[in-house]
């Protein structure tokens, strides 16, 4: 299964001790030519606003950026959070991105809003903006086909008609959404399978062919860490794991911190718990532990491709970690004829 699997990558643009955020988005298309070297099939960033601990707020800026650093691998958003914007704007900025990379940009799209209050009041949308998320997606998709009516004369240049591939990010409820509009799922993450496998289930039941997809499209997104030894891999995902913690009892989410710090801590019991929560259910361990944990995740959600959305201190061993993951999952641009023309939604091939 993993043989006929797509693997990409997500970074979010995580902040880490002594490296601040601008360091910290050079380092997301460093990573982005990385990905591209080792064959991964598309590379995507995401949207946080007034978050300390992450850098990514403009994604179709960063994407611009990682576009222009890379020449093959696919670009895109995991996600634009549709709440915080107008789908006009948001045409148009994937209409600039299509029109100047062709072929390679995807338009993920979530419907979150801010961290908090505070940044939701000075985005100027709340709580209810998600709610609204069907209407918003139909008429962010209008805009780029010429069909929205809400606006007579009104058009999204240079979006309009141009084939802008869509998919929506969901952890539950969402799916329904993708489903109706007959658009690919992305969903995460691993570790909650049921939640994940009924969520899927309702999303490839209920979907709708649509001119952007004939048949039910999932890509399952969760942390991946790869390494010579299962400790070593372990250790991998310690300093996002404390964050999480940390955030939940502080509410502040800070700077990845080295994992020998972290283990060297003193924490509470709450702490403690939340932090170990954290560390458990990822997919990690060596090449063979991790071969075997994909292939049954992969054989349980029937997934079309797997995006990988590791954040760790140490990106040499994230870097490791992708190079040991591109071995076992032999991406497609590395496989040669393994998948060539392989169909898939929309009438795209996997390369």
């Amino acid at each position: 299964m993993i043989a006929s699997t797509r693997f990409s990558v997500l970074d979010r643009s995580r902040t880490r001790e002594g490296h601040d955020g601008p360091r910290a988005l050079r380092d997301t298309v460093d990573l982005a030519r990385e990905a591209e070297a080792l064959g991964f099939h598309r590379f995507w960033v995401s949207e946080h606003h007034g978050v300390p601990g992450v850098a990514g707020s403009a994604p179709t800026v960063l994407a611009a950026a990682v576009a222009a650093a890379t020449s093959t691998i696919r670009v895109g958003t995991g996600g634009v959070m549709l709440p915080n914007h107008r789908p006009l704007v948001v045409a148009e900025q994937f209409g600039v991105l299509a029109s100047l990379f062709p072929g390679r940009i995807d338009m993920g799209l979530g419907r979150s809003v801010g961290f908090t209050d505070g940044v939701r009041r000075a985005l100027g949308h709340g709580k209810e903006d998600a709610e609204d998320f069907p209407g918003r997606l139909t008429e962010l998709l209008g805009w780029i086909d010429g069909t929205q009516q809400a606006h007579p004369g009104v058009h999204a240049h240079p979006a309009e008609g141009l084939r802008i591939p869509a998919y929506v990010l969901a952890i539950g409820e969402g799916a329904s959404v993708a489903a109706a509009a007959g658009l690919p799922l992305v969903i995460g993450d691993l570790r909650g399978r049921d939640k994940v496998l009924r969520a899927i289930e309702v999303y490839r039941r209920d979907f709708r062919p649509s001119a952007c997809a004939e048949r039910p499209e999932v890509i399952v997104a969760g942390t991946v860490a790869v390494a010579g030894t299962e400790e070593a891999a372990r250790r991998l995902l310690v300093p996002e794991a404390w964050a999480m913690a940390y955030s939940r009892t502080h509410g502040d989410f800070p700077p990845l911190a080295p994992a020998g710090r972290v283990e060297a801590l003193t924490m509470t019991a709450k702490e403690r718990s939340l932090y170990e929560q954290g560390l458990d259910g990822h997919i990690h361990g060596t090449e063979d532990q991790v071969t075997a944990q994909l292939e049954r995740a992969i054989g349980e959600t029937g997934a079309d491709e797997v995006l990988v959305t590791t954040s760790t201190y140490d990106r040499e061993g994230l870097v490791d970690s992708l190079r040991r993951l591109a071995r076992i999952a032999r991406p497609p641009a590395r496989a040669g004829a393994r998948a060539a023309h392989r169909p898939v939604p929309g009438g795209r091939h996997r390369p």
